[in-house]
């Protein structure tokens, strides 16, 4: 459990939703708000300070910190994203070459729509 919320964290920093210096919640609140024990918030947040994701100072709110490594985290947050394409392709009966051509034509799909 706690890895899950580690990466919703991770994806939170990624994408923007918590900026940098952003005050997160504190573990307890995090932890009513899943319904999980402080004990998992704790562990997770643990690991993503030491992944310097975020900052915690005892007796006040943990922080994100001042420069998470952004490009990393968006680049594991693709990952993550392909990897999940790939396992739905895999259901659907498609090869990697048959993924490929429908992101390239998502791509253009997109494109199009930019320019208009």
């Amino acid at each position: 459990m706690y890895l899950q919320i580690i990466e919703q964290i991770r994806e939170r920093v990624a994408v923007g939703d918590w900026a940098r210096d952003a005050e997160i919640p504190s573990i307890r609140q995090l932890a009513v708000a899943l319904r999980v024990s402080v004990i998992t918030i704790k562990r997770a947040y643990f690991e993503l300070e030491r992944e310097g994701v975020i900052v915690t100072h005892h007796g006040k709110p943990s922080r994100v910190a001042e420069v998470p490594n952004l490009e990393k985290l968006r680049g594991e947050d693709l990952d993550q994203h392909l990897d999940r394409a790939l396992h739905i392709g895999a259901l659907l009966g498609l090869s990697p070459d048959e993924l490929a051509e429908r992101l390239e034509r998502a791509a253009k799909r997109r494109n199009d729509e930019e320019q208009a």
